[in-house]
């Protein structure tokens, strides 16, 4: 075997055949190929600093389904996927020196766990003259593209759209890869993709009540992408909708494909250009291409403070003496038991589905800090576990801002819940969804149903402080 030309892709959080630099750039490089995927332990079985899964049953199944898919799409080019569950920089490593390559491919990562792994796999290679070569997988720019170095990346979102939009160009995504004349070692074990109770979980029937009803992998976000312009014209209405929060099509739902890289935001952005020209642009396509914008903001913040973003202080260094690591008021929190229904319902969504709306996500976590003064890393932890699209920079940079330690100058950002669930739950629909127990409950009171007098509540068939809890805190 010719060791000058047989590479390894290690793929990440880009789990996809288009669209992908390091696939692309190991084909460019090398003669066989070893496309590899691990399940790492420290992630899928091991816990955060508060005790939570890393990965919770909801992700590792549509990391699982991702997977699944990859493999038959790289099956399908001619290739082939290996799969290991542990200790990824041993496993590559073990290949490596097994199949004599001469490079490891991947798409690089950006915050601290990730950045050790990647660290420690280069360290063990150049003990045996190999290297790794990095590409970028995550992003919508390119940062060599930005008009600045990273260390200068402002701290405010609008002076980084401002400097950034009008000035630099969406480079266009990269064609599926061609694996002609490139082979692939037909003695290797490709290896099982585990399944959930492999991974430390049980199986689970999805609540139909979800507002993400989909599986992972490449083919379904580009379904999904092909059904939310095309098919629906959905886009054309998401600024008015993407504060809605049942079903699916008040928002995109892109998030969890582009947390795994099952779909790039490049493909998205030219997308939405292509269907412009043809159906016009208007508020609504626009804010999709800001809320990438974001997505972007929030990774380069995460490159340029790293770990800050994970401490209590986060990027402003500013910690907050009052918010304390009460187990007992966030198990209160996590169990949908505060006796606050907009807040209640949010949460018991997350806890049976793995997913919440962007609006319930804010006002759930405002709550926790700023109303019962819980430290924003438990909950932030929390969602770490549960979120199908946990992303870590778009995660802590927003749990960041609303805490008042991240890229806001306000000192925090405050929801008034009563005003938030009136606006946006004006009728209770959400809260009856999600919270049975209050479905008779009149509309006029559905927020605040402790003011119910004891008839009131026997006409409603609930007792307050029985059937639901009374309120934690009083929100008026």
């Amino acid at each position: 075997m010719d060791s000058k030309k047989t590479v390894i892709v290690w793929f990440r959080q880009d789990l996809r055949i288009h669209d992908n630099e390091a696939l692309t750039d190991a084909i460019k490089h090398g003669d066989t190929i070893i496309p590899v995927y691990i399940f790492d332990d420290r992630i899928f079985k091991g816990t955060t600093r508060f005790g939570f899964n890393k990965t919770d049953k909801f992700r590792a199944k549509f990391i699982i389904e991702s997977v699944q898919n990859l493999r038959k799409n790289l099956k399908s080019v001619g290739s082939d996927l290996i799969v290991r569950i542990g200790i990824p920089e041993d496993i590559l490593f073990d290949i490596a020196h097994t199949y004599k390559s001469s490079w490891v491919f991947c798409n690089r990562e950006r915050t601290y766990e990730e950045v050790k792994v990647q660290d420690a796999l280069e360290k063990k290679l150049w003990s045996i003259g190999q290297e790794m070569r990095y590409s970028r997988g995550k992003m919508l720019y390119y940062t060599q593209d930005l008009p600045f170095p990273i260390t200068h990346m402002m701290d405010t979102f609008t002076q980084f759209r401002k400097e950034v939009e009008k000035v630099v160009h969406v480079r266009n995504p990269l064609p599926t890869v061609d694996f002609n004349n490139k082979t692939f070692p037909e003695a290797i074990d490709t290896g099982k993709i585990p399944s959930l109770k492999d991974l430390g979980h049980d199986n689970f029937v999805q609540d139909k009540r979800t507002a993400f009803p989909y599986e992972g992998g490449e083919d379904a976000a580009l379904k999904r992408l092909q059904y939310y312009l095309w098919e629906t014209k959905a886009i054309s209405t998401y600024k008015k909708t993407r504060n809605g929060l049942i079903g699916d099509l008040f928002s995109s739902k892109f998030s969890p494909w582009l947390a795994q890289g099952c779909i790039s935001p490049k493909t998205i952005y030219h997308e939405i250009k292509k269907y412009e020209t043809q159906h016009g642009a208007n508020e609504s396509t626009y804010w999709l291409f800001f809320e990438l914008m974001w997505r972007d903001f929030f990774r380069l913040i995460g490159k340029k403070y790293d770990k800050a973003i994970f401490l209590k202080g986060g990027i402003k260094n500013k910690v907050n003496p009052n918010l304390e690591n009460d187990r007992k008021l966030l198990n209160l929190w996590i169990d949908g038991r505060t006796g606050i229904p907009f807040i209640d319902a949010n949460m018991i969504e997350l806890k049976l589905t793995g997913f919440m709306s962007n609006r319930g996500r804010q006002n759930v976590a405002s709550f926790l800090i700023n109303d019962l003064h819980v430290n924003w890393q438990m909950g932030a932890s929390y969602f770490e576990s549960m979120l199908i699209d946990y992303d870590p920079c778009s995660n802590w940079c927003n749990w960041n801002y609303i805490a008042g330690v991240g890229c806001d100058p306000k000192a925090n950002r405050y929801f008034n819940i009563m005003t938030q669930a009136k606006k946006y739950d004006h009728n209770g629909e959400y809260v009856k969804y999600w919270l049975p127990a209050l479905i008779e409950v009149p509309c006029n009171v559905i927020h605040r149903p402790h003011v119910m007098s004891t008839e009131e509540q026997e006409l409603a068939g609930v007792r307050i402080g029985y059937d639901y809890p009374r309120a934690m805190v009083n929100l008026g």
